[in-house]
């Protein structure tokens, strides 16, 4: 287990400030974060490679807070991969073993066995330069692997790869890990990345950790305006609370459990809007794209519970789903799947009804 406790480090301006986190044994954890976080900073205070000025960094129990980075049992793999073109791949890998006197025969083995893993034999003999994107990505872990880490620290190890290559590269990093049962912290700031590989994540924003959780939590349950938007939750809204709500539909209140009772009423413009809990006052509403349901607002059709009028007025195919944002008591945007959209005659002006369910809508922390 890596457990941080209170890790302050300053550069400059930026603060990584008073920064705490524990990671499980065998967990493969993504670090996001916009451009200037502070993502690698803290990549390279648990490496060793920074001196943190307050706070502690345990390993397995062990304080390994003023260990130099070799002590550390720790594989990092810096963003621009830092191999020596003047050296063949095998060279590479090989040149932690050797800075650390390995016997020929052991470095030979062990070279063998990880570009075997990672699917590089053929390329021991070339040189760095004029190898592909991913290959370079490629060596570059299989130098650190080769020093069998309980630890990989991967700083944006897929940033300069295409998409394809990338998603390729993001799937053996997974395989890898599992097989190995190594500890992975994998900084990046992009979402499908993460979703591809992470067991758990958290969000840095100006050197502070702004949520810790599964990528599901930071998708539905985002603690902060920041991290919803990062999760990219285009619809975010302010209310105010006007009374408590009814419960869950087809419930008496007399049949309702305490949890299906606690609903707010909420006032969102000119509208009112049922919510899940306890509320008071003013209050931050959110609801995922994908959770905004769109229906044909054919004639004679009634509105129900947190229905709303909208008309469309942009839209955009974005492969996997259409974006379209709608105009109404206040703006939404809904990602629709193609067949939805195609139902729909979706076209400027046409009138629709948008179906915000309780359940899908979360009241952002105060």
């Amino acid at each position: 287990m890596i457990r941080i406790e209170r890790i302050s480090f300053h550069i400059g301006a930026f603060r990584l400030q008073n920064t705490s986190l524990e990671i499980a044994t065998g967990e493969y954890f993504v670090l996001l974060g916009p451009p200037g976080s502070g993502k690698s900073i803290f990549l390279e205070c648990l490496c060793g490679l920074k001196k943190i000025d307050s706070g502690k960094i345990y390993i397995d129990e062990r304080d390994v807070t003023f260990l130099e980075p070799r002590a550390r049992n720790i594989g990092y793999v810096p963003q621009d991969y830092a191999l020596f073109p003047h050296l063949t791949v095998e060279r590479n890998i090989a040149f932690g073993l050797r800075v650390r006197k390995y016997a020929h025969k052991d470095i030979v083995t062990r070279v063998t066995e990880t570009a075997d893993l990672l699917g590089i034999r053929h390329l021991l003999s070339r040189k760095i330069n004029g190898l592909s994107g991913g290959e370079t990505q490629q060596v570059a872990l299989a130098r650190a692997m080769v020093l069998q880490p309980k630890i990989l620290l991967l700083d944006e190890p897929v940033c300069a790869l295409d998409e394809v290559t990338r998603q390729e590269v993001c799937a053996q990093l997974f395989r890898i890990q599992r097989h190995l049962g190594v500890t992975i912290i994998h900084v990046s700031h992009n979402l499908e990345e993460a979703f591809s590989v992470a067991d758990r994540a958290a969000i840095l924003h100006d050197g502070i950790l702004q949520q810790v959780g599964t990528l599901e939590e930071l998708l539905r349950k985002p603690d902060s305006e920041f991290v919803a938007r990062f999760m990219r939750c285009d619809n975010i809204f302010y209310g105010e609370v006007t009374g408590p709500g009814p419960p869950e539909a087809g419930l008496t209140p007399s049949r309702a459990s305490p949890r299906q009772q606690r609903q707010t009423r909420v006032r969102v413009g000119d509208i009112e809007l049922c919510v899940p809990g306890e509320h008071r006052g003013k209050v931050k509403l959110m609801i995922r794209p994908e959770d905004v349901l769109i229906r044909s607002n054919y004639e004679g059709r009634s509105k129900g519970e947190n229905e709303i009028y909208v008309k469309p007025v942009r839209w955009r195919n974005y492969g996997g789903y259409i974006k379209v944002e709608l105009d109404g008591p206040f703006n939404l945007v809904a990602h629709l799947t193609d067949a939805v959209y195609a139902d729909l005659k979706v076209k400027q002006g046409t009138d629709l009804v948008a179906i915000l369910r309780s359940e899908n809508i979360h009241v952002l922390p105060a």
